[in-house]
């Protein structure tokens, strides 16, 4: 089916569709990585924490952007995923666990905090371009690109324009507060420092890591977790390591490569973006982030003031960034695993539950009230 140069003309950014990232076929995933790992390199030389996914993501976003022919396939993707996620799994420990009573007033605030970023997005989202409630609402959520997407189509929004705002996101957020860190806090730190060098794993390890990630990716799936191949790695492997079955990680060269297909598959998001048809959405949707960044730091200050938590691990926890970028983050910064990644699937799960049913309310009120006696 061809598609009409008007429909190309209104719709002119490509979001993620059920196999692929941008283009399709080998050579444009080739060059994806090929641009990725350059970037990676240079983020590494620069000696920035989450280096190979914040060059990669950043030199394929400039890629695509200028045209060139890059794409990702999602099934590449989602399996980078889920090493990330048994890594992340191996950094849950039972000193971690029982600190989640500690979290209570600070999910409690997360609730808040999500409301008044949506509210705010929203209202800026609806001043600043010319897109229908639908669009702006489900623009504005703090959730997954897909499950917005998808959310917001369903209810009469452009599928496109949710999925650019949402795209823009949490590439503003990804390429926004590593680099602050490293800027302002001197925070420098690489893949293989993470994983402390050579990994030292035995076949049993390595049995251990594959299990996890097996298990937990069908689990997820089967279960429909939000991000289910990397939050059901991430449980298993927190599980496995928690009851002692093993206590190592993946090898840092695979997750360098793990998180090179990451950062390009964001980077591929914005194959078909032409900068000066969409300079002022762009502009917008990175307005919208940067109004959600401002708020999720005051909100941590304030939750910091109650609580005494840490400061860094809290504004990570309240970042509106994907659950896998941010949970990497920090992990590259040495914050708490647990409690980053706590914070961000209890956002995830809220918004899943409750945006749809908040928008149904809000347009039956509004039938209603012509309706109402005066």
């Amino acid at each position: 089916m061809r598609v009409s140069a008007s429909s190309k003309k209104e719709l002119p950014f490509k979001p993620e569709r059920k196999h692929i990232i941008g283009h399709d076929g080998i050579g444009p995933i080739v060059l994806a990585l090929a641009i990725g790992t350059v970037g990676g390199f240079v983020f590494n030389w620069l000696r920035m924490p989450l280096a190979w996914m914040l060059g990669s993501c950043l030199f394929t976003t400039i890629a695509a952007f200028a045209g060139l022919r890059v794409g990702m396939r999602v099934r590449l993707r989602q399996g980078m995923i889920i090493i990330l996620g048994v890594l992340l799994g191996s950094g849950f420990n039972p000193d971690l666990v029982q600190r989640l009573g500690q979290w209570a007033v600070s999910l409690g605030v997360v609730s808040l905090m999500t409301v008044t970023a949506a509210t705010a997005c929203y209202f800026w989202l609806r001043r600043t371009t010319d897109w229908n409630r639908q669009t702006c609402y489900f623009a504005a959520m703090p959730g997954g690109l897909n499950d917005m997407t998808i959310l917001g189509g369903a209810m009469g929004g452009e599928e496109r324009c949710i999925a650019l705002a949402q795209a823009l996101r949490i590439l503003t957020v990804v390429m926004t507060i590593p680099i602050w860190y490293r800027l302002v806090n001197g925070a420098q730190t690489s893949v293989l420092t993470i994983i402390h060098g050579p990994s030292g794993n035995d076949w049993k390890d390595y049995a251990v890591l594959i299990g996890c990630g097996v298990v937990g990716a069908t689990a997820g799936r089967l279960l429909r977790l939000p991000a289910a191949f990397m939050m059901g790695p991430m449980i298993i492997s927190a599980a496995a390591h928690l009851g002692g079955l093993s206590d190592s990680k993946p090898p840092g060269e695979l997750v360098a490569a793990a998180q090179v297909v990451v950062g390009a598959g964001i980077g591929c998001r914005f194959v078909g973006a032409v900068f000066d048809k969409l300079h002022k959405e762009i502009a917008a949707s990175i307005g919208a982030a940067l109004i959600m960044i401002a708020i999720a730091v005051l909100f941590a200050k304030l939750t910091v003031a109650l609580t005494g938590l840490n400061l860094d691990a809290t504004v990570l926890s309240y970042a509106p960034g994907g659950f896998a970028e941010m949970s990497l983050i920090g992990l590259a910064l040495g914050v708490e695993i647990a409690m980053v990644a706590t914070h961000h699937l209890f956002r995830l799960f809220l918004i899943l539950m409750t945006s749809p049913l908040i928008f149904r309310m809000w347009l039956r009120r509004e039938r209603e009230g012509p309706e109402a006696p005066s």
